[in-house]
């Protein structure tokens, strides 16, 4: 899914795009700062992704498809949330979701239920589950000693303000096609939204999923009560696989609208498309 991605360019400067006055973006001298990479040779100019950032990246992308899939279908089986340690048909739940569910003993208000695929996507969602954790760890690795995470992530600051925090979303909530700059670099709301992902809603995601597991909180019960228990755990999980479902939508909007060829490409090849390549 949308992984952050580091990139290389031979004796080129990568050009982060900053806000002017009317709402453009132009660079600085001091969004140039931290973003010159080393001489790769011939063969690695005009470099956009990394050969690791674009494996990963598309091993995040199976696996968190087949979370959300084997997800989808765990939650067929008992779509009512609760909050605590436990939760079943016979306690008041904290919400339900009005769909039917793939067990008739779940009382969802239909009259029918549907097919029962609950074995086998419990076993691919824990499986997918730690292709995604371990491929993200590699990634984690790659941002922090490569400085990845420092150089094209961290917003500079005079960046974090307010005002241009609010410049930067209008022009998305406009649905403005991104500068030539910004296919080098990555403007203030992405910065500040692959932060997010990475630091928080993956590591939140993850944790509430295996407090879940009671293999787990036995060695670290913490882990759960801390969520306020198993049932707490699995409510938190629901919305926070909701909020990276919305990030990917938007993720995959934005790729559309800056050139689907160009950017998809870049993360296959490792190079950018032509200059001004349209979808």
């Amino acid at each position: 899914m949308g992984i952050p991605h580091t990139f290389q360019s031979s004796g080129q400067t990568a050009m982060a795009g900053r806000e002017t006055a009317d709402g453009a973006e132009a660079p600085t001298p001091a969004s140039l700062v931290g973003h010159e990479e080393r001489d790769a040779g011939a063969d690695s100019a005009q470099m956009r992704h990394a050969a690791l950032v674009r494996v990963t990246h598309w091993l995040i992308t199976v696996s968190f498809l087949a979370l959300l899939v084997t997800g989808v279908e765990i939650l067929i089986s008992h779509p009512r949330f609760y909050w605590g340690e436990t939760g079943n048909v016979n306690t008041h739940p904290l919400f339900t979701l009005h769909i039917p569910a793939s067990r008739g003993s779940v009382p969802t208000g239909y009259g029918y239920v549907l097919p029962d695929q609950n074995g086998w996507s419990r076993y691919l969602h824990f499986e997918s589950a730690w292709v995604a954790v371990l491929t993200g760890l590699v990634y984690l690795a790659f941002g922090f000693f490569q400085g990845h995470f420092r150089r094209n992530l961290l917003p500079i600051s005079s960046d974090v303000s307010l005002k241009r925090l609010a410049t930067a979303v209008a022009r998305h909530l406009r649905f403005r096609r991104p500068s030539e700059e910004e296919a080098w670099s990555y403007n203030l709301v992405q910065r500040l939204a692959y932060l997010l992902v990475i630091f928080v809603l993956f590591p939140l995601v993850i944790w509430t999923g295996l407090a879940m597991s009671p293999g787990f909180t036995s060695v670290f019960p913490a882990a759960v009560k801390v969520l306020g228990g198993r049932q707490s755990a699995r409510t938190l999980h629901f919305f926070v696989s909701g909020f990276l479902v919305l990030f990917l939508f938007v993720h995959v909007f934005m790729v559309f609208l800056a050139g689907f060829r160009s950017r998809v490409g870049a993360m296959i090849t490792g190079r950018p498309g032509k200059r001004g390549e349209r979808i």
